[in-house]
């Protein structure tokens, strides 16, 4: 996989919903915010089962009602498209 250059960045980040930012041009990130802890972890459960099937695990942080979601692609040094396909996901869930 290829990292992404600037623009590339910028159009795909367009593409999805509010909330996520780019951190560095190397860190796609987004927190989510939930009631209590079960809701966050019953998150958390959901987004592995789906970075498993994906095979694109991303950097997790879970405290009481917060999930906090960050992607980059270590090989490439950067953001890839399968970063941004990864969100893109998540955003369905």
């Amino acid at each position: 996989m290829e990292k992404l250059k600037r623009e590339d960045i910028k159009t795909l980040s367009a593409q999805l919903q509010d909330g996520w930012e780019v951190a560095e041009e190397r860190i796609l990130r987004r927190e989510f915010k939930f009631s209590d802890f079960l809701g966050a972890l019953a998150f958390v459960n959901k987004l592995g089962g789906m970075a498993e099937e994906m095979r694109h695990h991303p950097d997790l942080h879970l405290s009481y009602g917060q999930v906090t979601v960050e992607f980059t692609t270590h090989e490439a040094g950067g953001l890839t498209e399968k970063d941004f396909e990864a969100a893109s996901r998540i955003d369905m869930l």
